[in-house]
């Protein structure tokens, strides 16, 4: 196959990338903005595959997107490119409604456009997967999960901004007939995440010998999903999901927040040789505002249909996350110079 990655470049991105061009046959090109996020550091070990091509483009930029389409001839897209931190939505939203909503908008037109002047089986089995989270559907309490029936009602600007992407998806599909296909997955993490979310902050806090913030009482509760499970179930979707359906992605890991900066403290206790506990350095500060206080997911769909299942556990994943971190802290240095500090943001 013939895929196009737009997002390639950042987190689950390059994950996916990385996945394709070592395990399968299939061609790649990656477009990707390079935003503060988007790093071609992380595809350094497979750059020089000669089924692999970049492309620094904006998926609000049409011609941009209709041009590389026309040339690349996709059998596939898969659509990761958005802006994805919380916190980073809560103090400017705009750039969240421009990419997450408006770019989408113009890779779906601009998709039905070389979509429809497919033929034959190029045009059959052409596929579009739209890549979401599990905060669409807003929050849980303590008992429950998603399903893919869960009704939408998001609470962030992140999450509403996915939400409408998400809608407008199911509607070139309803409208239009374009073969689309939608995931929502649980909290992604392992190696080359950018170092704004918990675990990578949590990681490079307590080496630094900083506070380790923890929102609230950290009794808020995510599902915790390793990346390279995620990025296999995308390409099971891709390949043998059924347009017009969505995918619930999870990873059977449901944690407190308080639990997850624990298993990391303990764990660079295990690592790295020093005086003190890392647990020390916890410091709980302010609460996120309108935190959801629960996600969870019901993947069983994607179980039963397509046969996925996750690989790692939490206690293994967290572990190679871990390690990879203390090898690769030129990697986090790199990505964050002039760029993040680590400091708080979304406090309003």
């Amino acid at each position: 196959m013939r895929i196009v990655v737009t997002g390639g470049a950042g987190f689950i991105g390059s994950a996916l990338v990385r996945l394709i061009l070592n395990h399968t046959e299939h061609l790649v090109l990656n477009i990707d903005k390079l935003t503060y996020a988007g790093h071609l550091e992380s595809l350094i070990n497979v750059s020089n595959s000669n089924r692999y091509q970049f492309e620094q483009a904006d998926i609000c930029d049409a011609d941009e997107i209709n041009r590389n389409f026309n040339e690349f001839q996709p059998d596939a897209i898969i659509h990761l490119a958005a802006e994805s931190h919380v916190d980073r939505s809560i103090d400017g939203s705009a750039e969240f409604i421009k990419t997450n909503v408006n770019g989408t908008h113009v890779l779906l037109e601009e998709t039905r456009k070389y979509w429809n002047a497919l033929k034959g089986d190029l045009k059959k089995n052409f596929r579009f997967l739209h890549v979401s989270t599990d905060e669409v559907y807003g929050s849980l309490g303590k008992e429950g999960f998603f399903t893919e029936e869960t009704s939408y009602d998001p609470r962030s600007p992140y999450s509403s901004s996915k939400a409408a992407s998400d809608h407008l998806v199911r509607a070139w599909h309803h409208t239009y007939g374009l073969p689309t296909m939608i995931t929502n997955c649980s909290n992604n993490y392992g190696p080359y995440q950018f170092p704004e979310k918990l675990i990578p902050v949590v990681i490079l806090k307590a080496l630094q010998g900083k506070e380790i913030p923890v929102y609230g009482k950290g009794d808020n509760v995510r599902d915790w999903l390793y990346v390279d499970d995620h990025a296999l179930a995308l390409l099971k979707v891709v390949k043998e999901g059924v347009p017009g359906e969505t995918y619930n992605i999870g990873g059977h890991n449901e944690k407190q927040n308080i639990e997850v900066v624990h298993t990391i403290c303990d764990t660079l206790d295990e690592l790295v040789a020093k005086d003190l506990k890392y647990r020390d350095q916890i410091s709980l500060v302010t609460d996120r505002p309108g935190h959801d206080f629960r996600y969870a997911i019901d993947a069983s769909k994607i179980e039963k249909e397509l046969g996925w299942i996750p690989k790692e556990t939490f206690e293994s994943g967290i572990k190679k996350t871990i390690q990879w971190y203390l090898d690769n802290i030129d990697w986090c240095e790199r990505v964050t110079v002039n760029n993040y500090d680590l400091k708080r943001l979304g406090t309003t």
